[in-house]
Protein backbone atom coordinates (compact mmCIF):
# COMPACT_ATOMS: atom_id res chain seq x y z
CA UNK A 1 0.00 0.00 0.00
CA UNK A 2 1.19 3.83 -1.10
CA UNK A 3 -0.10 7.12 -0.02
CA UNK A 4 1.05 10.51 -0.59
CA UNK A 5 0.92 13.69 1.40
CA UNK A 6 -2.16 16.00 0.55
CA UNK A 7 -1.18 19.03 2.62
CA UNK A 8 -0.07 19.01 6.37
CA UNK A 9 -2.52 20.71 8.69
CA UNK A 10 -1.84 22.50 11.83
CA UNK A 11 -4.76 22.80 14.75
CA UNK A 12 -4.94 26.29 15.99
CA UNK A 13 -7.25 28.82 17.62
CA UNK A 14 -7.34 31.21 15.27
CA UNK A 15 -6.96 29.92 11.25
CA UNK A 16 -7.12 33.04 9.49
CA UNK A 17 -4.35 34.68 11.68
CA UNK A 18 -1.86 31.62 11.86
CA UNK A 19 -2.18 31.08 8.38
CA UNK A 20 -1.89 34.93 7.24
CA UNK A 21 1.55 34.71 10.04
CA UNK A 22 3.05 31.27 7.85
CA UNK A 23 1.98 32.93 4.66
CA UNK A 24 5.58 35.45 4.80
CA UNK A 25 8.06 33.37 6.91
CA UNK A 26 7.27 30.39 4.10
CA UNK A 27 6.92 32.32 1.10
CA UNK A 28 3.24 30.39 0.69
CA UNK A 29 0.12 32.23 -1.04
CA UNK A 30 -3.40 31.91 -0.93
CA UNK A 31 -5.23 29.00 -2.79
CA UNK A 32 -6.78 30.31 -5.68
CA UNK A 33 -10.92 30.01 -4.71
CA UNK A 34 -10.50 29.11 -0.73
CA UNK A 35 -12.24 31.33 1.12
CA UNK A 36 -9.07 32.80 3.24
CA UNK A 37 -10.48 36.00 5.40
CA UNK A 38 -11.24 36.39 9.17
CA UNK A 39 -13.31 34.62 10.66
CA UNK A 40 -12.96 31.52 8.41
CA UNK A 41 -12.62 28.32 10.38
CA UNK A 42 -10.29 26.85 7.92
CA UNK A 43 -7.53 28.36 5.68
CA UNK A 44 -5.17 26.86 3.41
CA UNK A 45 -2.33 28.10 1.72
CA UNK A 46 0.64 26.79 -0.61
CA UNK A 47 3.88 27.03 -1.93
CA UNK A 48 3.91 28.38 -5.46
CA UNK A 49 7.08 26.29 -6.22
CA UNK A 50 6.28 22.95 -5.00
CA UNK A 51 2.75 23.42 -4.34
CA UNK A 52 2.68 21.52 -0.70
CA UNK A 53 -0.34 23.11 0.95
CA UNK A 54 -0.66 24.06 4.74
CA UNK A 55 -4.29 23.71 6.29
CA UNK A 56 -5.04 25.69 9.22
CA UNK A 57 -8.00 24.34 11.45
CA UNK A 58 -9.43 25.40 14.10
CA UNK A 59 -9.83 23.23 17.36
CA UNK A 60 -11.65 24.64 20.52
CA UNK A 61 -8.79 23.94 22.95
CA UNK A 62 -5.51 25.92 23.26
CA UNK A 63 -2.27 23.80 22.45
CA UNK A 64 -0.58 22.16 25.93
CA UNK A 65 1.78 20.02 25.15
CA UNK A 66 4.98 19.50 22.63
CA UNK A 67 4.08 19.10 18.92
CA UNK A 68 5.00 15.25 18.24
CA UNK A 69 5.17 16.55 14.65
CA UNK A 70 6.90 19.75 14.15
CA UNK A 71 8.22 21.73 10.90
CA UNK A 72 12.30 21.87 9.94
CA UNK A 73 12.98 24.97 7.92
CA UNK A 74 15.74 25.97 5.96
CA UNK A 75 16.42 29.66 4.88
CA UNK A 76 16.82 29.77 1.36
CA UNK A 77 19.19 32.97 1.29
CA UNK A 78 20.16 34.46 4.93
CA UNK A 79 22.15 32.36 7.35
CA UNK A 80 20.46 30.09 10.06
CA UNK A 81 21.25 33.27 12.46
CA UNK A 82 19.77 35.80 10.26
CA UNK A 83 16.77 34.13 9.71
CA UNK A 84 16.71 33.67 12.93
CA UNK A 85 16.69 37.38 13.77
CA UNK A 86 14.00 37.49 11.16
CA UNK A 87 11.54 35.08 12.51
CA UNK A 88 11.67 36.62 16.23
CA UNK A 89 11.37 39.83 14.86
CA UNK A 90 7.94 38.88 13.00
CA UNK A 91 6.80 37.43 16.16
CA UNK A 92 7.97 33.69 16.90
CA UNK A 93 9.62 32.85 20.06
CA UNK A 94 12.37 31.03 21.05
CA UNK A 95 11.84 27.79 22.74
CA UNK A 96 15.39 25.96 22.87
CA UNK A 97 18.93 27.20 21.18
CA UNK A 98 20.88 24.14 19.84
CA UNK A 99 23.20 25.79 17.86
CA UNK A 100 26.41 24.40 18.70
CA UNK A 101 24.73 20.89 20.35
CA UNK A 102 27.13 19.33 17.67
CA UNK A 103 30.28 21.32 17.51
CA UNK A 104 31.06 24.88 16.18
CA UNK A 105 28.83 26.28 13.70
CA UNK A 106 26.23 23.55 13.47
CA UNK A 107 22.44 22.61 15.42
CA UNK A 108 19.60 24.77 15.20
CA UNK A 109 17.00 26.72 17.19
CA UNK A 110 13.72 25.69 18.04
CA UNK A 111 10.94 28.16 18.08
CA UNK A 112 7.43 28.53 18.36
CA UNK A 113 4.62 30.32 16.13
CA UNK A 114 2.07 33.18 18.24
CA UNK A 115 0.17 29.83 19.09
CA UNK A 116 2.80 28.17 20.64
CA UNK A 117 3.44 25.65 17.61
CA UNK A 118 7.22 24.54 17.61
CA UNK A 119 9.32 24.93 14.22
CA UNK A 120 13.11 24.20 13.86
CA UNK A 121 15.09 26.57 12.03
CA UNK A 122 18.22 25.09 10.50
CA UNK A 123 21.70 25.93 8.61
CA UNK A 124 21.00 27.39 5.13
CA UNK A 125 22.51 24.97 2.28
CA UNK A 126 25.31 26.86 2.06
CA UNK A 127 26.40 27.15 5.18
CA UNK A 128 26.22 23.11 5.40
CA UNK A 129 28.30 23.39 2.06
CA UNK A 130 31.15 25.83 4.06
CA UNK A 131 31.10 23.49 7.09
CA UNK A 132 32.43 20.47 4.68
Amino acid sequence: MTAFISHTTIDCLNAYQLSEWWKPVLGYVDIDGDPNEEGHEECMIRDPETGHQLLFIEVPDAKSVKNRLHLDLRPRAADRDEELETLVNHGATIVADLRGKYGPGSGWVVLADPEGNEFCILRSEAELAASQ
